[in-house]
């Protein structure tokens, strides 16, 4: 056994022989120390202990750090060498005579200056860094945040509002429009558009006209976006002749035309670099001889010169590198250029003429899968070790070689990037199993999943972005993206109302999805842009001020159906009615002799009665009956409109009248609507109609109750034949009762509970004058007529009480309360 585990034993047996000791049963005694009287204990106790010598110090010290490789006696020498105290401390005053020191103090102080300034700097350069990542990331939030909001589930286009927040009418008569000078000069160009369609007319080119805005207001940029999107969309139209949209784009064909007319974009706007940098170093570019690519890139080639390891391979041409020369006239495009070049220096190319004539004379610059095998198998050998980096890249783009090599020696931008790229791509089809080609679809997949926004940093560079997915017919992804930066969100949408014009955007089949989403059983790299909602995103930020502009962009979705099958312009027009309530501006109204004005929609040539009425479906359910009643009314749906109103009126005719009420405003609308229907007609049913013109007189009857006119009162009550006031009409007006709508029975105890004050307020009336004239003329000659006219009032009370008891209808508990009471205070 281990002999320090046995004295470990021996001590925790005799601690425990202590404890046992001390442990008697009772409690122990306490001793109570302040803090003063701890600390001198511990001072004691201190001073007992052996202090450890320095050697022994020195040994354990040493024995640590050794076995790390570390030797204490010149770490101790090197850290008594140092003073950290004299590094940054403020530097002595010399005296004016002491050059060497004077010297000295300002090397320092240069030292100490670049330091802080260059610490001050990092720290202000990781602080910034860091706000930007932190707003872009907020930003990606926000519009996740937005897209969400605007739903994806079935009920997206069925936005559940309160009446009470509704734009308020205030903000609807605001001078000011909504739309900045850009998006309203590009909707003046919509709405001019619009026009030629509804008149069946020669249509304009929608993006010539979008070009010619942007050339008016002059910013580069999008002027450079119009450029492109003109090139990309310049297509045959026999291709696209009767097909569907996603048909058009994965047409083989249709996807080599477009590569071709990226490279040749990228291609035109090379040259213009290339033009524009010679023309700011015209001295050093020494222009001159006959104009031509050839010669452009020869003095382009005198301010730039070309990247170039050791000596160029093949020789010299001109003075510059012959590859150099080949690689940029190859990259602007100018294949008679490269022939030139090649024809000069031929005997020093070996068999590259041979691959570049067959490469020329073919419309898709491929080579026979002879020589494609021999260019291939040269460049793997003998090219892709060579050291001259455009002899390699001219290789790559003749012979497709080496997809994966991204020339980062002199293919510094992103454009050239793409060029090269766009270079090697061919149909996988097409090309011999042993070799690996790239193929349009991995290279769209390797821009928008593998690198996207953050590896092209597109927050800050949204243009380049744009053009990196719109070069590669990545067209929806490159506008959803605009999209979500607001604003750009303008050049989306008429970006997008161009390829939808064109046949070439790609739409889900349900107006429901995300804006961005993809169809299963499309192809994997194929993105689908839901152009409805994005419309409804970028007009709900002036629909409010500009209702008339957010019609004509809606007019554009008229061959759209919604998820239950309806009419997607005419469903965007009632949101958009609802939202804006501008009903009368929008939809028109109705005049008095029963002629309707017309609204923004007529002049679309859609079919207004079938928008309206649709209009006022929507704002029912949402349960703007007073509009409704006009929306149906203005659709000629008579009937509903009747039968609203009746809703609504029977809700209010028991109601004190006042001015600017509901019950007035109602009123009046009824009284309108009575008015023009009586002159012009109608088409709704006579029950309908019947219990109308009842509520009318109801509502007459109570306005002359509040305003005292008793006798005009029972007088209309009795005209309407309504309730009994003869005991013989009582089995009359209760069988008549069953036929009312329930319009007019919910109108019952209040008709019964006026009528009964109209005659106890007329009993107590002509009560008051007869005692009046008892104590007068102590008579009873006169009293003889009212006596009866007390009668035959208490006599009708009681026969509305035998009706208010025989009705199949069941009365409040307190109306027939009070019923009982009023006939009690008549006897």
């Amino acid at each position: 056994m281990n002999p320090e585990s046995e004295g470990f034993t021996d001590l925790l047996q005799q601690a425990e022989q202590l404890t046992a000791d001390m442990d008697s049963g009772t409690e122990l005694p306490h001793l109570e120390r302040n803090l003063l009287q701890i600390l001198e204990a511990g001072q004691r106790l201190l001073t007992r202990t052996t202090p450890a010598s320095q050697e022994n110090v020195d040994v354990q010290a040493s024995i640590l750090l050794g076995s790390k490789g570390f030797v204490l006696p010149k770490i101790s020498d090197r850290l008594e060498g140092l003073r950290t105290a004299t590094t940054f401390e403020s530097l002595e005053p010399v005296r004016d005579t002491d050059i060497q020191g004077f010297l000295k103090n300002e090397r320092e102080n240069a030292l100490l200056a670049v330091i802080e300034q260059t610490r001050k700097n990092t720290f202000e350069g990781v602080e910034r860094r860091q706000w930007e990542c932190m707003e872009n990331e907020w930003e990606r939030d926000k519009e996740k945040i937005l897209n969400s909001l605007l739903g994806s589930g079935p009920d997206s286009f069925q936005f559940q509002q309160d009446l009470e927040m509704s734009v308020p009418d205030g903000q609807l008569s605001l001078g000011r429009s909504s739309l900045d000078h850009a998006e309203m000069a590009y909707a003046r160009q919509v709405f001019v558009y619009n026009e030629h369609v509804i008149e069946n007319g020669i249509l304009p080119s929608l993006i010539d006209m979008f070009a010619e805005v942007a050339n008016n207001i002059g910013e580069q940029s999008v002027i450079d976006l119009w450029k492109l999107v003109q090139c990309m969309t310049e297509i045959p139209l026999g291709q696209m002749y009767g097909n569907k949209p996603s048909i058009i784009r994965l047409d083989k064909q249709i996807q080599a035309h477009f590569v071709a007319r990226a490279k040749h974009y990228l291609e035109k706007t090379y040259i213009s670099y290339l033009e524009s940098t010679i023309s700011s170093n015209l001295r050093q570019a020494e222009l001159g001889g006959v104009p031509g690519t050839y010669r452009l890139v020869l003095s382009y080639l005198k301010v730039r010169p070309p990247v170039t390891a050791r000596l160029p391979e093949d020789g010299i041409l001109d003075g510059q590198p012959v590859w150099a020369l080949l690689f940029f006239c190859l990259r602007c495009g100018d294949l008679k250029a490269v022939k030139h070049v090649i024809d000069r220096a031929k005997n020093q190319l070996g068999d590259f003429p041979t691959f570049f004539e067959e490469y020329m004379s073919t419309s898709d610059h491929r080579l026979n899968p002879g020589n494609d095998t021999k260019i291939n198998l040269q460049y793997r050998r003998i090219v892709k070790n060579c050291s001259d980096p455009y002899k390699r890249a001219v290789y790559c783009v003749i012979g497709r070689c080496d997809w994966r090599e991204d020339h980062t020696d002199i293919l510094d931008k992103i454009d050239d990037y793409l060029w090269m790229k766009l270079s090697h791509v061919g149909d996988p089809q097409l090309l011999d199993g042993n070799q690996e080609r790239l193929s349009l679809v991995e290279l769209q997949k390797m821009l928008l999943e593998e690198y996207g926004e953050s590896y092209f940093n597109g927050y800050q560079q949204p243009f380049l972005y744009f053009q990196v997915l719109f070069l590669t017919g990545q067209f929806e992804a490159a506008i959803e993206f605009f999209s979500r930066i607001e604003r750009l969100r303008y050049l989306a949408v008429h970006t997008a109302l161009v390829l939808y014009d064109m046949k070439l955007l790609v739409i889900p089949a349900n107006c429901q999805c995300q804006i961005l989403s993809q169809d299963a059983s499309d192809f994997p790299s194929l993105r689908r842009l839901n152009i409805a909602r994005l419309m409804m995103m970028y007009t709900r930020k002036f629909e409010a001020t500009d209702a008339r502009e957010a019609l004509q962009y809606f007019y554009f979705l008229r061959n759209l159906k919604t998820a239950k099958g309806e009419n997607l312009f005419m469903s965007c027009v009632s949101e958009l009615v609802l939202e804006t309530r501008e009903f009368d501006m929008l939809l028109g109204r109705m005049e008095r002799d029963g002629t309707r004005k017309s609204g923004a929609i007529d002049k679309f040539n859609q079919d207004t009665q079938k928008i309206t009425e649709m209009v006022a479906k929507d704002t029912e359910a949402k349960g703007m009956f007073e509009d409704a009643v006009k929306l149906y009314d203005l659709s000629q749906n008579h009937e509903k409109a009747l039968s609203l109103m009746n809703k609504l009126l029977s809700q209010v005719v028991a109601v004190a009248p006042a001015p600017q009420s509901t019950r007035d405003r109602l009123s009046s609308m009824a009284i309108s609507m009575a008015e023009r229907y009586n002159s012009v007609g109608h088409e709704a049913t006579q029950v309908t109609t019947k219990t109308f013109h009842l509520l009318l007189d109801l509502i007459t009857f109570f306005d002359l109750c509040h305003t005292g006119s008793m006798d005009k009162a029972i007088e209309v009550m009795q005209d309407i034949k309504l309730l009994p006031f003869k005991p013989a009409e009582v089995d009359l007006r209760v069988s008549s009762f069953k036929n009312y709508s329930d319009e007019i029975r919910r109108c019952l105890p209040d008709l019964l509970l006026a009528t009964m004050n109209i005659l106890l307020s007329k009993y107590q009336q002509l009560r008051g004058t007869g005692l009046q004239s008892l104590i007068g003329r102590h008579s009873r000659t006169e009293d003889g007529g009212k006596e009866t006219h007390l009668k035959m009032l208490r006599s009708q009370a009681k026969t509305l009480i035998m009706f208010a008891g025989m009705l199949p209808y069941r009365l409040p508990g307190d109306t027939n309360a009070r019923l009982v009471q009023i006939e009690v205070l008549m006897n």
